[in-house]
């Protein structure tokens, strides 16, 4: 995260560089409008709100459609007549006069992409009133790595523009960066729910299917139904609709789950549900709670011989959704939870714990992890603290069960 921040300081500080000569080559005394200040800073403000706006295409990574969205912004940025964006092995985009020098240009790509190091050249051309004579080319670097080059045209040399062209590649390969970043936290999340699934209890499975096919004879109806919540717990569980979904659907996918452990449990086993209907819309991780449910059930149960109480709140405290899951089971040894969430010792039936807690500061931030209090003999409370508006979180897809 610090080379993050300081990748980001490396890509604000030259953007007001710019901004200066930018002022320098567009200052007008008079007329500015909305008392932005000297002309200088009216060109640094007018700088950094064209970088804003050219950065949202670039996060989805170095493409035709990217470049070809950010390529005016980027030429605003450097007040040239003409600008184009190339990947490896061809033009993505082209921005502006002299299209005819695209042969040209792309001809003397390799030594840049070879070497990471910029160029700059006059460009050869027979036509008397070509606005373009001298083109500079600036790597995109991300992690070492040439990922394309930003050409930028003018009518002549320029040591000023050889250094803002520089600047504003080294700006875009920050934006390419979090863009890989973005890429790898999705990756990331979808391996930690691939592994989440596979944590799903095998006895869990064999267990459901005993208790179902012991009603098969003595209640037909009654295993028909088990059979169902069964079935639409699977399919949840190995849903294929992106990464989030609603709180009414995980509370949804708790129940049929709970269905089947009554039906091994009996009596051992009551639940309390205080849902307010306000945060049911609330979208969060998909396989979020339902781990810690099953968490609870295992340290509540199993190991037991008396009865479990499990009880599931989720309130509304304005810009978040408090969701508390506490039981009165065997609880655990903090020391050992620690070491669990650290990913120091495997988990002994607290399944998901931190696999969950992992993808809720993935998602939110460190400062909303899983908040859990327990202690040998007293149960377990565990808290999670899920923003109801957050960039990014949000549902792709509805959940059907036919």
């Amino acid at each position: 995260m610090t080379g993050f921040l300081a990748g980001l300081l490396v890509a604000v500080l030259p953007l007001l560089a710019a901004g200066f000569w930018l002022g320098r080559r567009t200052a007008r005394p008079e007329g500015l409008g909305g008392g932005l200040g000297t002309p200088v800073e009216y060109a640094t403000f007018e700088t950094l709100h064209t970088a804003s706006l050219a950065a949202p295409p670039l996060r989805a990574g170095l493409t035709e459609e990217t470049a070809r969205r950010s390529a005016r912004r980027l030429r605003t940025l450097l007040g040239t007549d003409a600008l184009c964006l190339t990947d490896h092995e061809s033009l993505l985009v082209w921005d502006g006069v002299g299209g005819h020098h695209r042969t040209e240009i792309m001809e003397r790509l390799a030594g840049p992409l070879e070497s990471g190091r910029g160029e700059a050249f006059r460009l050869h051309c027979e036509l008397p009133d070509c606005p373009v004579r001298w083109a500079v080319i600036a790597p995109l670097t991300v992690d070492d790595r040439v990922h394309g080059t930003l050409v930028a045209c003018a009518p002549r040399e320029s040591a000023v523009l050889v250094r803002a062209a520089g600047e504003v590649a080294r700006w875009v390969g920050v934006q390419l960066e979090l863009a890989e970043l973005d890429r790898s936290r999705t990756r990331l999340i979808e391996a930690e729910i691939r592994a989440l699934r596979a944590q799903i209890s095998p006895h869990f499975i064999f267990n459901s299917l005993a208790v179902i096919a012991s009603f098969v004879r003595t209640d037909p109806e009654r295993a028909r139904e088990l059979l169902l919540e069964f079935a639409d717990f699977t399919r949840y569980s190995f849903r294929r609709h992106g990464d989030f979904t609603t709180l009414a659907d995980e509370l949804h996918a708790i129940d049929h789950y709970l269905a089947l452990v009554r039906a091994r449990f009996g009596d051992r086993l009551t639940v309390t549900l205080q849902i307010a209907p306000e945060v049911l819309p609330v979208t969060l991780p998909f396989l979020c709670l339902q781990p810690l449910v099953e968490n609870a059930v295992k340290h509540g149960l199993e190991g037991k011989t008396g009865t479990c109480h499990i009880q599931i709140t989720a309130q509304d405290t304005g810009a978040e959704a408090l969701v508390v899951i506490e039981d009165d089971g065997a609880g655990m040894d903090p020391v050992l939870l620690r070491s669990i969430l650290a990913g120091e010792t495997s988990p002994s039936g607290g399944i998901g714990l931190s696999n969950v807690d992992d993808r809720l500061r993935q998602v939110y931030g460190d400062d909303h992890g899983l908040v859990i209090e327990t202690a040998p003999g007293a149960g377990m409370k565990i808290t999670a603290r899920l923003p109801k508006y957050q960039p990014g979180v949000h549902r792709t897809a509805r959940l059907t069960t036919d």
